[in-house]
């Protein structure tokens, strides 16, 4: 921080020389386009409009350019080390600007979540509240994109702010690594005085940006054929992008060039961000090379505007510049960052209420009439108070997501004295005020969160002794027993800890895991023995063999491992995520099983087709029951359930049946999709060591598959059996297990 003793001597040492720093409206209008876009493709297209990647560039843009120009300054003799690389100045500035408008959204969300949302989705959405507000939100996006027990983000009201942590992670390292380096060049240029030469130190900054930026660069190229999920929400491969706008901030060409061309060069940038989302697939391309289309419009824009660096006299700006700094843009610009946060959750709330997948085209139009307004008294009567009597010496843009905020290069016009007095006094009211409501309303948010994690996390589901007659499930179908009239178990919040024994004891691999974890259930003393194999899909077998083991007196132990059946398929992913670990553990665990020899292996045959249609007996499955035959070990092929969906796509049961659906609605029709013949049938002849095992008839009947069965809830995510309704299939599989093994 630059010391002094009178404001005009710091305005004449900070305010710096160089026509680069100049401040540019037209990138304002830049803004104000970039957010138009990404709420538009947002809210009528379902698509990535590039225009986030035109906020990462400026925001590097200004910012690097804001520090470079710290760095230079604070070399001067009479400016300390200490101010020189105290971050505390910076950092509060940063979050004044950023935390008013994200905090206040925060809490309107929370508010709309209870609202809104039904229970079972008020966790998921605390645990983003956090991490929004924390700056992790990318990071919490990231890692769940794989969790294979987690829900699809795409409707999370905060799904969006993954952005505005990538960039806030971004400014907080920055800073750090900035004052650093510059504390050491002041340090260094006490022995080598060339070191405190603004040319040397843009040097030396612009090698470090080409280096990280490169590394960046590559690190997003190499992920995406990995983990492209996790790979958008990375910040190591989003980096390169705001440094790509740094370097410009670090040199920025000179040479005279002819009007006309900046203008074609402007207007051809400008037509690439406009039109990148239509011809770029931006989630599955960015942040690879493709993103360099808006990154480099971006900067060829910003290049095309900068006429005051040029060589020579001095040329206007070219038109599209010049439009771009016209008075609508500027002041969509200007809101552009509360825009950004407000136009999504809006959307997710509001479809959530019409329980609609898409907004039409005059909906859209009252969703950004109404983000508009709402950024606008966002920005008037939340961020412009909170940023009151902030220092107006240097030139600093910050942009998050689309917004940038300046200090002025320039002293305000003063009023009397008087006058200023009292507007300052009410300023600072209304500041005190608003900051303690914002500041109380996030400690009651997050205790509110937290107690009611804490409140979900305590439940627990019982349902081991329930009364067959009331609660028959599956039995209702396949046996036609009445069904009475009451509440279905577990109820909508509960049945989401509806898990199998396994998962509770720690006794299946997760995606990380690659160990083999056998465990014994059933009777562990019998000499006879059922290894249950596979995925998650075999995993929640666990819960009716467990029972009957115990009544029939076998053993029965358990290979698992989410999100892994028994395939020979090198290439097995989950959700799209390419999952190689799987490959390895099943070469691992067929080893283990022909080893182990058990009297029967029970796994899954069946799987449907591209996720939720079209069930089939999978090729790569073949090889695996043909090693089985070789070593003579019988297979109890199960019959997959039905992952529920309907027109509108896959169906989350709990939630369903949270928001007030019912059996029928939240079900699954089950014509064409789910035929009443099995697959695992077909190949029986060629593979006699597989028993088919068919328990649809306990979950379907000849045209739905509901989602409350015998007064039990059948599912427990989107397309796992709860424990509870696999209970009341005990019945069945044994009767069908009988068949093949008489003891049991």
């Amino acid at each position: 921080m630059v010391t002094a003793p009178s404001r005009s001597s710091e305005r004449q040492r900070t305010v710096p020389a160089d026509p680069a720093s100049a401040y540019r409206t037209d990138l304002d209008g830049l803004r104000g386009i970039a957010i138009t876009l990404v709420a538009c493709f947002h809210i009528w297209f379902g698509r990535v409009s590039g225009g986030v990647d035109v906020f990462l560039t400026l925001s590097g843009y200004f910012f690097v350019g804001s520090l470079l120009r710290h760095v230079i300054v604070t070399q001067s003799p009479s400016v300390t080390l200490r101010d020189a690389i105290n971050p505390l100045t910076r950092l509060t500035r940063l979050a004044r600007r950023l935390l008013p408008a994200l905090i206040t959204v925060l809490l309107v969300v929370t508010v709309l979540t209870v609202v809104v949302f039904p229970q079972t989705r008020w966790v998921a959405t605390g645990r983003e509240v956090v991490a929004s507000a924390l700056y992790y939100q990318n990071w919490f996006l990231a890692f769940n994109s794989q969790d294979y027990a987690a829900a699809s983000s795409a409707n999370s009201p905060l799904q969006h702010l993954w952005s505005m942590s990538v960039q806030g992670q971004f400014f907080v390292i920055t800073i750090l690594t900035a004052l650093a380096f510059g504390g050491v060049i002041k340090l260094a240029s006490t022995v080598i005085p060339q070191l405190r030469r603004p040319a040397v130190i843009r040097a030396i900054v612009a090698i470090a940006i080409v280096g990280v930026a490169a590394v960046s660069f590559y690190w997003a190229h190499m992920r995406m054929p990995i983990n492209q999920q996790f790979n958008y929400y990375d910040t190591i491969s989003r980096t390169w992008e705001p440094l790509a706008g740094g370097l410009l901030a670090v040199w920025m060409p000179r040479w005279r060039v002819p009007t006309v061309l900046r203008n074609l060069v402007a207007v051809a940038a400008l037509a690439l961000i406009v039109t990148c989302g239509w011809w770029i697939v931006g989630v599955e391309s960015y942040p690879g090379p493709l993103a360099l289309v808006p990154v480099l419009a971006t900067l060829a824009i910003i290049w095309s505007g900068a006429t005051a660096t040029q060589r020579g006299a001095r040329v206007d700006m070219p038109v599209i510049n010049r439009g771009l700094a016209s008075r609508f843009p500027v002041w969509l610009g200007s809101i552009s960052y509360a825009l950004y946060l407000w136009h999504w959750p809006l959307l997710i709330f509001y479809l959530a209420w019409r329980d609609s997948n898409d907004a039409n085209v005059a909906e859209g139009v009252v969703l950004i009439a109404l983000s508009i307004a709402l950024a606008w008294l966002t920005k008037r009567y939340v961020e412009d108070p909170l940023r009151a009597g902030r220092s107006t010496a240097t030139v600093d843009h910050h942009l998050a997501d689309g917004a940038a905020t300046a200090d002025s290069t320039r002293e305000p016009v003063l009023s009397p004295t008087s006058r200023r007095r009292r507007v300052g006094a009410a300023m600072l009211s209304y500041s005190g005020v608003l900051t303690t409501v914002l500041v109380v309303g996030v400690l009651v948010t997050g205790v509110g969160i937290k107690a009611w994690e804490r409140h979900v996390d305590n439940i627990v589901v019982d349902t081991t002794n329930l009364d067959p007659r009331i609660y028959p499930g599956a039995r209702a179908l396949i046996e036609g027993v009445p069904v009475p009239k009451v509440d279905p178990v577990p109820k909508a919040l509960e049945v989401l800890k509806d898990l199998p024994e396994t998962s509770y004891q720690g006794n299946i691999s997760d995606f990380k895991d690659p160990d083999i974890h056998v465990a014994v259930y059933g009777d562990p003393t019998a000499t006879r023995t059922i290894a249950l194999a596979g995925g998650s899909h075999a995993e929640y077998w666990i819960s009716a063999l467990d029972l009957l083991g115990k009544q029939n007196h076998f053993r029965v132990t358990t290979y698992l491992k989410f999100g892994c059946p028994l395939s020979v398929d090198p290439n097995v992913s989950v959700d799209g995520v390419p999952y190689p670990a799987c490959y390895t553990w099943v070469g691992k665990v067929m080893d283990r099983l022909i080893a182990d020899k058990p009297d029967a292996v029970f796994t899954n045959s069946t799987r449907p087709r591209a996720g939720i249609v079209g069930e089939w007996v999978p090729p790569d499955y073949l090889p695996i029951f043909d090693r089985f035959k070789k070593a003579g070990i019988p297979v109890l092929g199960v019959r997959d359930s039905v992952w529920p969906h309907n027109g509108k796509g896959a169906i989350d049961s709990p939630t369903c049946l949270a928001e007030g659906g019912d059996a029928k609605s939240c079900g699954t029709p089950r014509d064409p999709e789910y035929g009443t013949t099995n697959p695992t049938d077909a190949i029986v002849a060629d593979y006699p060591n597989v028993h088919p095992i068919d328990l649809s008839k306990g979950w379907c009947t000849e045209t739905l598959c509901p989602a409350i069965i015998g007064n039990i809830s059948v599912y427990h995510d989107w397309h796992h059996l709860s424990a509870t309704f696999v209970r009341s299939l005990a019945p069945e599989l044994e009767r069908q297990m009988k068949l093949v093994f008489p003891w049991a």
